[in-house]
């Protein structure tokens, strides 16, 4: 019943104005007159009746209009063409429920957007403040390095080569955190085109793990497939970006992996994708840190993480890698002895 009734509501007031118009005119014409003539009477009536009717409605809807109409003007495009804007709101000036709705749904949009907005406010400090920190340790060992070395050490041939291989590992450290960002930045700008070809899975995996056989001995790890695959694993990909998906991922694994403990790779068909798993028997993560593992710079222990090396960056351009492939990348794990951490990620097998 209400939009009918708020349909309804300017003609109904225009009718109950009118006829209390009509009514206190007509009174006054029989005062004024003296006689009362019913002929006369009905035709002044009903003249009275339409005049006030058609002023007061159209007095009432110009009102209305300029009333509501910068009120479509802040919720609707403000460059609405007066003529178009003003037909709209012709159209619906009878349903002040519409108007409402209107109002509502613009009110919802914008604080979903002043929501969104916050959030990324909230992510851009933490960045800018991430980057800082990243930046800022290189940089303030060098300089004691190098202060050192002007304050005499320069000539104490023990000291001297000790000082400048640390400050050669601090410049590395720079490099590698610059080189890194502009990698992602390159993938997030679409800069990065992939060469998607045909690609052997089993084959590219198999030299990452080679590649990182001698890091993973440092800790008595073992990397291994799961089962012993007797044919090839085709997949479309651009070989280049998915070895350093690998890389990143066995990185992560080997660092936070158990002390002789073991990384299993392995793979699913998954009917239109084949599903690519890196797993670890290491002590887990937090399902709280899960959904923001692969933000830039988020370190799950930031005292141990960056004991452990690393710029903080790996997974987050893992996760760019495979979104420009268009395909998804998931994490789980949970915390408790060996129960460990699994990133897998699909790609498009090939026919």
């Amino acid at each position: 019943m209400k939009g009918p009734i708020q349909r309804n509501l300017i003609p109904s007031a225009a009718i109950i104005i009118s006829v209390t118009i009509t009514l206190l005119l007509s009174v006054l014409d029989l005062i004024w007159f003296g006689n009362f003539n019913f002929l006369r009477a009905l035709v002044t009536f009903f003249i009275l009746f339409g005049v006030s009717y058609f002023m007061i409605r159209y007095v009432v809807n110009q009102f209305i209009y300029e009333k509501i109409k910068l009120i479509y003007k802040t919720i609707h495009d403000l460059k609405t063409p007066k003529a178009q804007l003003k037909a709209m709101l012709r159209a619906d000036m009878d349903s002040l429920e519409t108007v409402n709705k209107d109002v509502i749904s613009w009110a919802e949009t914008k604080q979903q957007e002043i929501q969104s907005l916050q959030e990324q406010e909230e992510y851009r400090r933490d960045f800018l403040g991430n980057v800082s920190h990243e930046l800022k340790t290189p940089i303030f060992n060098i300089q004691g390095y190098v202060h050192t070395l002007l304050d005499g050490g320069l000539e104490d041939e023990e000291i001297n080569r000790k000082f400048l291989i640390r400050a050669d590992k601090s410049v590395e450290r720079l490099i590698s955190v610059v080189e890194d960002l502009d990698v992602i930045s390159r993938l997030e700008s679409g800069r990065i085109e992939l060469n998607i070809q045909r690609v052997n899975i089993l084959d590219l995996a198999k030299e990452v793990m080679e590649m990182e056989e001698m890091k993973a001995e440092q800790r008595n790890i073992t990397i291994r497939f799961n089962e012993k695959y007797e044919k090839p694993i085709y997949v479309m990909a651009d070989s280049h970006q998915i070895k350093q998906v690998y890389i990143n991922l066995l990185d992560n694994s080997i660092k936070y992996g158990s002390k002789n403990g073991s990384i299993k790779l392995r793979f699913y068909d998954m009917d239109q994708n084949i599903l690519c798993e890196v797993a670890d028997d290491g002590p887990g993560i937090d399902p709280k840190h899960l959904p923001r593992l692969f933000e830039r710079f988020y370190r799950v222990d930031k005292a141990r993480d960056r004991h452990a090396g690393g710029t903080g960056l790996g997974l987050s351009i893992v996760k760019h890698i495979i979104d420009a492939h268009k395909q998804t990348i998931n994490v789980h794990s949970q915390v408790g002895a060996d129960s460990g951490t699994t990133f897998s990620f699909t790609l498009k097998k090939a026919k």
